[in-house]
């Protein structure tokens, strides 16, 4: 773990091209937490944790290639010079492997910072409680939120709760890192209800988003907790996710593009993100989806054919709205055509242009999405269909995500699916509306970080990859091995070999040490 708390480092870019970040100077937290100002400072170097390191950084694109290059439609381009990227493409990540490495040191340097401003808040006899109370409970949501990112990708990890105690820490169950990540969430939801108009800031209404969604994947786990309440799991996934929606805050965009528009951030739609501007802290995925700008040379980041694009409603505005397969070229004034559809979420129309933000980076001031309004509707749908099958709510839920995708926001009409199928859900088995759901979830995903972590919970992860990547006759460009390689073990990631070798009371998990068979992955893991 990293030892300095309040250090933002940096690190210059690689693999993509050359970009800048600006560094900022460390801070000597024992002579600090003098004033109101001193421990916004401090907590801002929490949130300032989620985008450094650069290319590495955690929500700059690490988040996309671990979790978005670890499935079946994005695979590594040509323009790719990192082993440790076509690790992650082709299911044969190393405990060695960099983004590996920094997603363990940036979650821990975060809850760190988390863990300083609670224990020096908490002793801050001059500050008043409800500012002391509103101050840990945003370190607390934002502790909260990276362990719930290192169980998903690490399983149990090290509880750490205070500065200094993480050294030779042993890894707590899965269970007990859920129930912290409830605890912290729950802390922040006690935040005030105007304790910010930003969606990149914690929020108590985004707290309850995210218990919504962890108690949603802890009802999922093989953890004995998860199996043994499983029920009560969903029933919490859908009280949380109640709360968002009865609140009347959010809603549905009718455009889908402008969730991601860089003229259009803390929308009605925008629960949670991580802030990004190009000259700061730039999203890096918008580089790297888009690098080879108006060409067919494969950037970084691309698509393992065009199947996803075609197979796609064409009356579905999340086809145009997730992928560029034409894109209009201002230096040629036409459109130009790739062979392979290029990720749109990631393309700043509106300053791709602009001589001051060449193409090749003018997506990198568009935000990271954590959690939005449409999620919350998914998995309210998916937990009412777990719990109880196909209600009267699960299919009100679905079916709002759903009218949105074919709702034309230029001709300010409902369209219908062009198969001459029915806009809304109705009359579904359980595990019919299961499988819609879940690829309503694909549809509207499209690299959000979103794709392995749901395979995963669904325990479909090998399975899926292996039935649904495209082959080589059928893959454009690029060849992956991601059927040939992906198993069991990819339900988690490697621990890290330094923090191995630094802390000997961890073990690596399960299959990255020559192990063979089965191991703790029973038959519902497919």
């Amino acid at each position: 773990m990293k030892k300095n708390l309040l250090y933002i480092a940096t690190l210059l870019l690689s693999s993509c091209a050359d970009l800048e970040q600006k560094s900022i100077s460390s801070i000597d937290k024992d002579n600090f937490y003098q004033s109101k100002e001193d421990i916004e400072t401090a907590v801002n170097g929490i949130y300032q944790e989620f985008t450094v390191d650069g290319f590495y950084g955690m929500f700059n694109n690490q988040s996309i290639y671990i979790n978005d290059l670890q499935t079946d439609y994005v695979k590594a381009g040509a323009q790719t010079n990192s082993a440790h990227i076509r690790e992650l493409s082709n299911f044969a990540v190393q405990p060695t492997n960099v983004f590996v490495s920094y997603a363990w040191e940036e979650h821990y340097t975060a809850i760190n910072r988390a863990n300083v401003v609670i224990d020096k808040v908490s002793e801050a006899s001059w500050l008043d409680e409800q500012s002391k109370q509103n101050y840990i409970n945003e370190a607390r949501f934002l502790r909260g939120f990276m362990y719930f990112n290192l169980v998903r990708y690490f399983g149990g990890v090290p509880i750490v709760l205070h500065d200094g105690e993480g050294e030779g820490a042993p890894r707590n169950s899965v269970d007990e890192v859920y129930e912290q990540i409830v605890a912290d969430l729950t802390a922040g939801e006690s935040l005030p209800a105007n304790y910010t108009s930003l969606d990149s800031k914690a929020s108590s209404l985004a707290a309850s988003a995210l218990l919504s969604k962890v108690y949603l994947v802890w009802a999922q786990t093989s953890s004995e907790k998860g199996k043994t309440n499983q029920s009560d799991y969903y029933k919490k996934a859908i009280l949380y996710a109640d709360k968002v929606i009865s609140s009347g805050k959010y809603r549905l965009l009718d455009k889908f593009i402008d969730n991601w528009s860089v003229d259009k951030k803390n929308g009605a739609e925008h629960i949670f993100s991580i802030e990004h501007d190009r000259t700061i802290n730039g999203n890096v995925s918008g580089h790297c989806t888009f690098a080879t700008n108006w060409s067919n040379s494969e950037p970084v980041l691309l698509a393992t054919s065009d199947k996803y694009y075609e197979q796609t409603d064409p009356r579905d505005q999340r086809r145009d709205g997730s992928w560029a397969k034409r894109l209009y070229n201002p230096n040629t004034g036409e459109d130009f055509e790739f062979t392979i559809p290029r990720f749109r979420k990631y393309i700043d129309s509106l300053n791709y242009a602009n001589p001051s933000s060449p193409g090749n980076s003018a997506g990198q001031s568009v935000n990271t999405t954590i959690i939005r309004y449409a999620e919350v509707l998914l998995i309210k749908a998916e937990a009412e269909n777990e719990l109880n099958g196909p209600t009267a709510a699960a299919y009100d839920a679905i079916n709002q995500v759903r009218r949105r995708a074919y709702w034309s926001p230029y001709e300010h009409a409902q369209f219908t699916p062009s198969d001459g199928s029915a806009l809304e859900l109705s009359g579904l088995t359980k595990e019919e509306f299961r499988e819609r759901l879940r690829e309503e979830r694909r549809l509207e995903f499209v690299l959000e970080g979103q794709r392995w972590f749901d395979l995963i919970r669904w325990h479909i992860l090998v399975k899926y990859v292996k039935a649904n990547t495209p082959t080589d006759a059928e893959t454009l460009g690029t060849k992956t091995t991601k059927a040939q390689n992906v198993s069991k073990k990819n339900y988690l990631l490697p621990l890290p070999q330094d923090q191995l070798i630094l802390n000997r009371n961890l073990e690596q998990n399960w299959g990255y040490s020559g192990e063979s068979g089965e191991g703790p992955y029973d038959s519902t893991f497919e």
